[in-house]
Parts: structure tokens; sequence; C-alpha cells
């Protein structure tokens, strides 16, 4: 088994809906997403699972000098960023795939699936 990271890249901007358009439209999203979710975990090929609050809520540490820097918001300004996540543990890139197609339509938004590097 291969644990891939399936991250979900949406907008930075979040509304009062998080980045959907209308209240309806993020609760259909996220009750599709928990049965999905629920499902691969039935299925024993979750390993972790979780949302993120908007990008602007982040801070950046740079260790790098003497002294450490903490500086607010995101990393890179841009118009997308991770949205969310789930670590999949499955045979294979092909089964991540799938899986990452079904949750692409459920939470509506795009994923990028990358393999975790070997130990």
């Amino acid at each position: 088994m291969t644990r891939y990271l399936m991250s979900v890249i949406g907008p930075s901007d979040y509304t009062g809906f998080g980045t959907y358009a209308t209240e309806e439209e993020m609760r259909e999203a996220m009750a599709a997403t928990r049965a999905f979710t629920d499902r691969i975990r039935e299925d024993g090929a979750l390993v972790f699972v979780g949302g993120l609050e908007a990008p602007a809520t982040a801070t950046v540490v740079d260790g790098l000098g003497d002294e450490p820097l903490f500086t607010d918001g995101p990393y890179a300004e841009s118009k997308e960023g991770l949205n969310g996540l789930w670590v999949v543990d499955v045979p294979d890139l092909d089964a991540a795939l799938k899986l990452a197609s079904e949750a692409s339509h459920v939470c509506r938004g795009r994923i990028e699936v990358r393999p975790f590097a070997a130990e």
C-alpha cells in the first residue's frame, strides 16, 4: 500500500460560506464530502482528513536566521490555495486517482494527488 496526499485546491478568498457561493451549495457539498469520507474510512483507505481555515489565517515561520521571523498570511500570494486534504493508503496511483475523482465531484473542487516519499 502507498500513502497519497489528496489536496483540495480552491479559491483563497473565503465568503460567508467558505469557498461556496451560497449556504445551500455549502451544505450540499459538505454532506456529500462527509458521506465520501465515511465510506473511505469504512473501506480502510482513510489515514487522515481535514479542512483548513482561509489562507489569510496562516502564519509563515522563517527560522533560518538567528531569530525566527513570523509573518501573517499565506507564504505565496495566489488566487487559489490549499483548502483541505485527505491522506489515503491505497494499493497504487490508479486507486488514488479514482478516489480523487470522487473527492473532486463531492467537494466541488480540484484535487491534487501526490505520493508520500518512500521512507
